[in-house]
C-alpha cells in the first residue's frame, strides 16, 4: 500500500470524524486487529476522537479460568498427554499453569495444530492424548475435522477438550448489557471466512450498530474504519464488507458443514462474563466419547480472578490495559497476571509491546 493512498484514507477519516464533532467509540472484535492496529501504525494515525476499543476476540483470553483450572488438574494424570497450543500453556489458572505443571513432571506437549494431537494418538495407543480446542469459528472446523478423523480411524486414546465459542453472541452480549457505548463493529476478517459477512445481520438489524468486515492490512484496516465512519455520519446502520477478497455472504460452506456434523450449539462459559446462551459448541452425542470432560469425570469450576487484575474489563472493552495498576509492574510478559498479558493476540501484550 502506497503513502499517498494511506494519506487519502487518513485524511477521509480525519475530514469525517470532525464533522462528527463527538468522541466515537468502535470495537475491533478481533485480537488480529488488536494486534495489527498497533503494529501496523494505523492506531496512531486516527483522529483523537475516534477511539478503537478491543473486544472479546482472543481465544485464550475468554477462555474461563476454571477451564485453564481443569486442564491443569487433567495434566498432572497418570498416562495422559495434554495437547495445547503455545499461548495457552502459560496462562496462570488458580493453584499455576501448564507450564508450572510440566515443570513438575506433567506431560504436556505444545502443538502447531490439532492433528499434530491425532497423530501422537494414532502413534502412541496405550496413552491418552487430550486436545485443548479452544477458538472461534476460524479454529473449530480443523478440530471437527479431527474428531471425524478420530472417528474413522477407530482411536479410544484421543479426546477433546473443547471451549470453542462463537463470536456474534458474544458482541449481541456486550450491545445488550448497555455498560459499555459502542458507536460500530470492525468485524474479524478470519472468522468471517468461515461464517459469513451475513452472519453480523443481527447485529445490524436488532441493535442498529453497523458493521464493516475487513482484513488485517493497513489499507482494509483503514478503508473498515473509514466506512464505519460514514455511516455513523450519515445516521446509516448496515453491514458492510471490505474484505470481499476472502469472505462471502455465506461464509465457507464446507467449514460449516463440519461445524454442523460434530458440534451443536450449547451455552459457554466466558471469562468474566458468565455463562452465555447459545455461544459455544459441543460435540454432538454421535461423537460425545471424544469428550474429555466426560471421559475423565472434569467439570469446570468457578472462575478465580486474581486480585486486582482488568483482564475480564479490558476484554469486554469496559478498560484499557494502562488503567490497571498491574499492567508493566507486576503483570508483564514474562510474569503475567492475566491471559491478555500472555496471548499473542491478548489486548494487554499488544499494549506493552506497541503502546508503552
Amino acid at each position: 500500500m502506497n503513502r499517498e493512498a494511506v494519506d487519502q484514507l487518513v485524511a477521509g477519516i480525519s475530514e469525517t470524524a470532525a464533522l462528527l464533532k463527538r468522541s466515537i467509540k468502535i470495537m475491533e472484535v478481533c485480537g488480529t486487529h488488536t494486534v495489527s492496529l498497533f503494529r501496523s501504525g494505523v492506531k496512531s494515525l486516527l483522529p483523537q476522537n475516534v477511539e478503537m476499543l478491543s473486544g472479546p476476540g482472543c481465544p485464550v483470553c475468554v477462555t474461563s479460568q476454571g477451564y485453564i483450572d481443569a486442564a491443569c488438574d487433567l495434566a498432572v494424570r497418570e498416562g495422559v498427554v495434554v495437547c495445547t497450543y503455545g499461548d495457552m500453556v502459560r496462562v496462570p489458572g488458580k493453584g499455576g499453569s501448564l507450564e508450572s505443571r510440566r515443570a513438575r513432571g506433567a506431560n504436556v506437549q505444545v502443538v502447531y495444530s490439532v492433528r499434530d494431537a491425532l497423530k501422537m494418538a494414532s502413534d502412541n495407543p496405550k496413552r491418552k492424548y487430550v486436545f485443548l480446542a479452544i477458538g472461534f469459528e476460524t479454529t473449530a472446523p480443523a478440530t471437527a475435522a479431527a474428531v471425524m478423523e478420530a472417528d474413522r480411524l477407530g482411536l479410544k486414546n484421543f479426546f477433546v477438550m473443547t471451549a470453542h465459542k462463537l463470536v456474534v453472541p458474544a458482541m449481541e452480549l456486550l450491545l445488550a448489557a448497555g455498560e459499555v457505548p459502542i458507536d460500530g463493529f470492525l468485524c474479524p476478517g478470519h472468522v468471517s471466512v468461515v461464517i459469513g459477512a451475513d452472519a453480523y445481520l443481527p447485529v445490524v438489524e436488532r441493535y442498529h450498530k453497523p458493521c464493516v468486515v475487513a482484513g488485517f492490512e493497513p489499507r482494509t484496516m483503514l478503508e473498515g474504519i473509514a466506512c464505519l465512519l460514514h455511516q455513523i455520519a450519515a445516521g446509516e446502520c448496515k453491514l458492510e464488507n471490505v474484505y470481499s477478497v476472502a469472505v462471502e455472504g455465506q461464509g465457507n460452506t464446507i467449514a460449516r458443514r463440519l461445524l454442523q456434523e460434530v458440534f451443536v450449539t450449547a451455552p459457554a462459559r466466558w471469562r468474566a462474563m458468565g455463562e452465555l446462551p447459545a455461544s459455544g459448541q459441543v460435540l454432538a452425542d454421535k461423537y460425545a466419547r471424544f469428550d474429555a470432560l466426560n471421559h475423565f469425570g472434569l467439570s469446570i469450576e468457578a472462575d478465580y480472578d486474581p486480585p486486582g487484575c482488568l483482564c475480564g474489563d479490558v476484554i469486554q472493552g469496559k478498560s484499557h490495559p494502562d488503567q490497571c495498576h498491574h499492567f508493566g509492574r507486576r503483570c508483564t510478559p514474562m510474569r503475567p497476571i492475566g491471559p491478555c498479558m500472555v496471548s499473542s493476540e491478548g489486548t494487554c501484550a499488544a499494549w506493552y509491546k506497541y503502546n508503552r
